[in-house]
């Protein structure tokens, strides 16, 4: 029931819930390949019309990557043309689509279990297609909650969705060591520089099957989002640029309050005078901050150790890596929460800097004591508190900034392009994470170890820099404010 002061609270918590099932799947989809990339390594290395190298799986491994490029590109269009309500269908549509084509890449083409080059393009070819659904969720999710929500629970409503990502990959690891069972993932043996082997008694069905469970369980949840989100509403700053100003106020007073309501539609018809205006119309420095807010959440390296969680702990001999991989996950939850509590209260600056100089710690944890007899457990800690430290920082308050960071006129396209370079660097991390940390110098050295996490800790020491010198505060603004924060500027 609508309250004349303060708007109906269920209302949002609702549709906001709704939008968050994106975040979701953004996690689901880029986590899934977790434990699923052993068993498919194992699986194309059978092929005998091609050598299937370290190079083919980092690729293979992160295609979903350059899907998300493409997407998160296309995100500001999309967003603009069909509105942030049917861009979201379109991408649980993707995610859809992706889930079953990558659970059985043969369908109709090839004949089944026999791996060959072309299935290899076919498979990566249905993983870039729910990489483009990852993009325009990662992009428009957060731009619709930070629409819909008001400005006092904005930071902390985003913050749910970067929950909802980090549950994801949790729902998915445990998904993951459900569907693993009794089975055991192959043993991969190198052989040569960037080439492998399948230790002879690896189970066969992890080789065949089990990868192919992994990848279809996505279509049980991406369904539900598809159809789910046909039942919220457009986001009331979108209506008012597409002249729907009665519409807009309605939902505006289901969220507000009818009082509140018709002072917000003045503030956004105010700040949308002209409802396309050129990228740099509030300065370079207003698109650099956005920019540079992606590249660092992605140099950081943190996807270094969530798409691969279950190899690293298995190369550090842990004996259940995908156990290992869920306690990582429950303490990532956990962690988010501390920023969803506290973001509105302390403030987006503070989480992050603090984020990184802990991220920064950490990866330097790992990169002195990886692969050293007795010191296992430091280095588990030291990932723990590596990746906790992003779950307060870097995983949420980057996306609660691009949300709101943006004046209304230009958010949809420079949204995009923030966006699209955080999957670039995404990818570039992903891609090069496998044989970047097993380089050698000599002969059965650690020089890959201690190198990508020494990379890793100085990116996350000049991330702290970046955020104290440049990243204005948003605590507490409108999105309107945003506007007349870089006129000033």
């Amino acid at each position: 029931m609508n309250n004349e002061q303060t708007g109906s609270r269920g209302y949002l918590i609702s549709i906001v819930m709704v939008a968050v099932l994106g975040g979701l799947l953004f996690g689901y989809d880029t986590a899934v390949i977790s434990g699923a990339e052993k068993g498919l390594q194992a699986f194309f290395m059978g092929a005998q019309d091609f050598q299937y190298t370290d190079y083919m799986h980092g690729f293979t491994s992160s295609s979903a990557l350059i899907g998300c490029i493409i997407g998160s590109a296309l995100s500001g269009l999309l967003a603009s043309r069909l509105g942030r309500k049917r861009a979201l269908i379109v991408a649980g549509v993707l995610f859809f689509i992706s889930a079953l084509g990558s659970m059985e890449p043969e369908f109709l083409l090839f004949q089944h279990g026999v791996p060959t080059y072309s299935l290899l393009v076919m498979f990566n070819i249905y993983r870039v297609i729910g990489g483009i659904g990852v993009g325009l969720a990662s992009a428009i999710c957060p731009m619709y909650i930070g629409e819909v929500a008001p400005s006092n629970i904005r930071g902390m409503l985003v913050s749910w969705n970067q929950f909802a990502i980090i549950f994801g990959q949790l729902v998915v690891y445990f998904v993951n060591f459900l569907i693993l069972g009794d089975h055991t993932n192959p043993v991969i043996e190198q052989i040569g520089q960037g080439v492998n082997a399948v230790a002879p008694g690896s189970d066969p069905w992890t080789i065949q099957t089990g990868w192919r469970y992994m990848f279809g369980s996505e279509a049980v949840p991406a369904g539900l989002f598809a159809l789910l989100i046909c039942f919220v509403p457009e986001t009331p700053r979108y209506l008012v640029m597409v002249g729907r100003d009665q519409k807009a106020l309605s939902i505006l007073s289901k969220i507000n309050g009818s009082q509140k309501a018709r002072q917000i539609l003045q503030d956004i018809k105010e700040t949308i005078t002209v409802r396309t205006e050129r990228l740099f119309t509030y300065g370079y420095l207003c698109i650099f901050v956005g920019i540079m807010l992606s590249v660092f959440q992605q140099a950081v390296g943190i996807n270094a150790v969530l798409y691969y969680a279950p190899r690293i702990f298995g190369d550090m001999g842990m004996t259940n890596p995908m156990v290992n991989t869920v306690v990582m996950g429950v303490v990532n939850i956990l962690f988010t929460l501390v920023a969803v509590f506290t973001v509105e209260k302390l403030g987006r600056k503070p989480l992050l800097i603090c984020g990184s100089i802990g991220m920064g710690i950490g990866a330097l944890g790992v990169a002195l004591t990886f692969g050293h007899a007795g010191l296992e457990m430091v280095t588990m800690l030291s990932i723990m508190v590596y990746s906790a430290s992003f779950m307060f920082s870097w995983g949420p308050i980057c996306w609660v900034l691009i949300a709101e960071i943006f004046p209304n006129t230009i958010r949809g396209a420079a949204v995009a392009i923030a966006v699209a370079f955080q999957w670039i660097f995404n990818f570039i991390v992903s891609s090069s994470f496998v044989p970047m940390f097993n380089m050698h110098l000599t002969e059965g050295d650690d020089f890959g170890h201690w190198f990508t996490y020494g990379l890793y800790a100085l990116i996350c020491f000049i991330a702290a820099l970046f955020v104290w010198r440049l990243v204005p505060e948003t605590k507490g603004k409108t999105l309107e404010d945003m506007t007349r924060l870089w006129k000033r500027k």
